[in-house]
Formats: structure tokens, C-alpha cells, sequence
């Protein structure tokens, strides 16, 4: 196994007051490439997880390790290089005057030589089908498009892992499409791990494994598959289901039997037409 990220046992409160800890005991590794999905309902602490993963938050108790560094004050530099964060709201991120200014201030701020920054500007926006508005203002792209250029920002700094906190929850379905569509392709050409904190359904079934948190805890763990199936269950804390999971839910309501496994939506057409073929 190559892990990448190791959390072991690790606990936080935001105050000595709170009684209850916004991450409880939570232990999982993730491995280079792998793309995991954690999602929750509100205050379940899937934020303050990635917060723990890149230094932002420093656990209580337990280890985290990214890469080969333990975290701790002397290795909290090499870790923040490691990790590139997409926020919930892009025009947040935007510090340039121009879409390619706006990519470069990372690498400014690393030093970068002039000509190397022009360099990995270019290829950055190139990789997310950006590269024709790199003269355009930020203020005038669609949701989309300002995350794309966000997620060219993090890919010019060549991180290794990138996390994606509630990246696409203001965005209209296009743009969702869009965004999931450029980190699937980043990720498989540059090898990247990712990490989405996100309540969109379509992007923790894009994962290769969803993490559920709840009150601080972690609850559940495996493939998509794996996960969706559980179904009420879900729903009883609040999260959403894929169609396909919805239309069996409602289904069994009216007595009729469905597979127990979890179905993509060509699967549960391919069922219906079975199903509807014996009638």
C-alpha cells in the first residue's frame, strides 16, 4: 500500500468548553491517487477533517501524517505544499486582476522564476480548458469556469493532493458537470489524491470511497456502492441518495421487489427493462 495521508486517533474541540468534539477518535489512511468523498450533515466536522489534514486545525490527540511528514511545526510548510484546497465560493479565491495573474500569485509568493511561472501558468489553465480567457477578469466567468481557474491554480503549485471544500455546492448543474469533469481529468493526469467535502451526491459517487461522518464520528466507510445502498439509513441522517436509490425506495413502498445492491442509472434502466419484460 502507498498511503499518502494517515489520521490516527485523532480528536478536536474548538473550545474547552464544548463538550462535544468536533472530530471523536477518527482513524483512516488514504492512498496516492485514490479520490475519497466525505460527506455528512451540517456540523458533522467534514471540514474541520480537511482543516486537520492540511494544518489549518491541529488535532488534540492522535497522529496525522501527508507524505513522509508527521504533522507538527517543523513540517507544517512541507505539508501545506503537499495539499491545494478549492473553496465553496471561487470569487473568495480571487486576487488577480486577470485569469492568468489570478493562477500565478501562488507561484509568485513560492519565488517562482519568471519564466518557469509564464510556463506552468499556461500549462496549468491548458489542463483545465481555460487557456483562451487567461486575459479575461475573473469577475466575468460563469461559477464553472472561476472554479476551473481555481483548480488551475492548485495545479500550477503541483501539489499532490487536492481537497475540494463544498467546491461545487454554488453551482447550477452545469457547472458542477464542468468542475467534476476537470478534476477527474487533473487527477488521473497528474496522479493527484483527492478529497471532496461535499453534500453532492454525483461528486462522492464520482470517488473511488466515501467516508460518512456524524457528530464528530466516523459511521461508515467504503465504495460508493457500498454506501448508497444503505439507504434509508441515509436519508434518516439527512443526506441525499442517487436517483437510482430514490426511485427503488419509492418503489418498495408499493410492494415491489428490487435488487438489494446498489444500482447506477444505466443499471436501473437495464433492470426496468428487465423487470418490465417478465409483466
Amino acid at each position: 500500500m502507498n498511503e499518502i495521508i494517515t489520521l490516527k486517533n485523532i480528536s478536536y474541540k474548538y473550545t474547552d468548553e464544548e463538550t462535544q468534539y468536533a472530530l471523536d477518535n477518527i482513524s483512516f489512511s488514504i492512498e496516492k491517487g485514490e479520490w475519497i468523498a466525505i460527506i455528512g450533515p451540517n456540523g458533522s466536522g467534514k471540514s474541520t477533517l480537511a482543516k486537520t489534514i492540511n494544518g489549518l486545525v491541529e488535532p488534540e490527540s492522535g497522529e496525522v501524517k501527508v507524505g513522509k511528514f508527521d504533522l507538527n511545526e517543523n513540517n507544517i510548510w512541507s505539508i501545506r505544499e503537499m495539499v491545494g484546497m478549492v473553496f465553496q465560493n471561487p470569487d473568495n479565491q480571487f486576487v488577480g486582476s486577470t485569469v492568468q495573474d489570478d493562477v500565478a500569485f501562488g507561484l509568485e509568493n513560492l519565488g517562482i522564476p519568471r519564466d518557469k511561472m509564464v510556463e506552468r501558468v499556461r500549462d496549468a489553465l491548458e489542463k483545465v480548458n481555460m487557456l483562451e480567457f487567461a486575459e479575461r477578469e475573473p469577475a466575468r466567468l460563469s461559477g464553472g469556469q472561476k472554479q476551473r481557474v481555481a483548480i488551475a491554480g492548485i495545479v500550477a503549485l503541483q501539489p499532490e493532493i487536492m481537497i475540494l471544500d463544498e467546491a461545487t455546492s454554488m453551482l447550477d448543474p452545469k457547472g458542477r458537470e464542468e468542475v467534476l469533469r476537470t478534476v477527474k481529468e487533473v487527477k488521473e493526469r497528474e496522479n493527484l489524491s483527492v478529497i471532496s467535502i461535499t453534500h453532492d451526491i454525483d461528486e462522492a459517487a464520482a470517488a473511488n470511497r466515501i467516508i460518512v461522518m456524524r457528530a464528530g464520528k466516523l459511521v461508515k466507510e467504503g465504495t460508493p456502492e457500498e454506501i448508497f445502498s444503505y439507504g434509508d439509513q441515509l436519508i434518516e441522517m439527512g443526506l441525499d441518495l442517487p436517483f437510482p436509490e430514490k426511485l427503488k425506495s419509492s418503489m418498495k413502498e408499493l410492494g415491489i421487489r428490487v435488487p438489494s445492491e446498489y444500482l447506477t442509472e444505466e443499471g436501473m434502466v437495464e433492470w426496468l427493462w428487465t423487470y418490465g419484460s417478465k409483466k
